[in-house]
């Protein structure tokens, strides 16, 4: 592995050349440094595929002027995260306020002292690692793994306010484990949770394009969200899921079904418009779970809601 692409990546931005040589003789030592020196091309960069991690903001610029940059990467969801560091020549609190107002993370003035440069950069990326690992605490179910219901629901009606805006389609699956009561009941608690931790791994490995999203939902119960994706494209990512489940071959001598785990599985498919809630989709996949068990368990029901609205 490249050590350069594990440092972290900080973005300075100044019009200045002089600064920018400053700055990134005192940081390259540690850190991954570009620079830019207009707005335009720092909001670029910020924007792209590999965002910097902490960006370094001059505030007086020609064009689109420090506070205005960071007004647009505070407003937009891909970039507000990113912490910024306004750097101002003019030591006043109402500049240092506006600032701070606008989301900046801190504020440094000119001329540069090393040790303060490198300790509030250090500091910042300290506080976002700590952010994000809290972030990712509290989006993972802690026992499987996979995102937890908490992250289900906002990345759902995500993807469905989404598919409101661009007129696709969109798909939900529920997923239920058969008779797992009766599997901990056999097998005990410990290999429940193993149980559990193996299904949850098959199902998120069942899923191929970037956009699908896996979840558990709640005990036995896990989710997946499948944007662009029609009635016959659920009902066949359903079926994949649970041939991988039963290709497990985890015993479960207690179920009426079959002698390992396997899946029930309900799919409901949707093109979503704004004069629709969420909750039809979502009670749609609970209807088709249903008829799923009702019919026998271990197999796939689903179901077109656009032939209904």
């Amino acid at each position: 592995m490249n050590p350069e692409s594990s440092k972290k990546k900080i973005l300075i931005v100044d019009d200045t050349p002089e600064n920018i040589r400053m700055l990134a003789y005192m940081l390259k030592p540690n850190y991954s440094v570009s620079f830019a020196t207009d707005g335009k091309k720092a909001l670029k960069i910020a924007g792209a595929k590999n965002p910097p991690d902490l960006i370094l903001l001059d505030i007086v610029m020609p064009g689109i002027d420090g506070y205005e940059v960071c007004r647009r990467l505070k407003s937009e969801k891909r970039t507000r995260n990113i912490p910024v560091i306004l750097i101002s020549a003019v030591n006043e609190d109402a500049d240092e306020t506006k600032g701070l107002e606008l989301g900046a993370a801190d504020y440094i003035t000119k001329p540069f002292s090393m040790a303060i440069v490198k300790a509030r950069v250090r500091t910042h990326l300290e506080l976002k690692i700590h952010r994000e690992t809290l972030e990712h605490l509290s989006s993972f179910d802690g026992l499987t793994g996979i995102p937890n219901r908490q992250r289900f629901d906002e990345y759902f009606d995500a993807e469905w306010r989404g598919a409101v805006r661009e007129s696709s389609l969109l798909s939900l699956m529920m997923i239920d484990i058969d008779y797992f009561r009766n599997f901990n009941e056999k097998y005990l608690y410990m290999a429940g949770d193993d149980c559990l931790r193996r299904v949850a791994k098959a199902l998120a490995a069942s899923v191929r394009r970037s956009g699908d999203f896996v979840a558990r939902y709640g005990g036995e119960e896990f989710a997946a969200v499948l944007p662009g994706t029609d009635a016959s494209g659920a009902r066949s990512v359903g079926e994949n899921m649970r041939n991988n489940i039963e290709s497990l071959n985890i015993p479960n001598a207690l179920s009426p079904v079959m002698n390992c785990v396997t899946v029930s599985v309900g799919t409901a498919s949707i093109s979503p418009s704004r004069n629709l809630s969420a909750n039809v989709l979502i009670r749609g996949a609970d209807d088709s779970l249903y008829q799923a068990k009702k019919e026998g368990r271990n197999r796939v029901k689903s179901l077109n809601l656009d032939i209904f609205v």
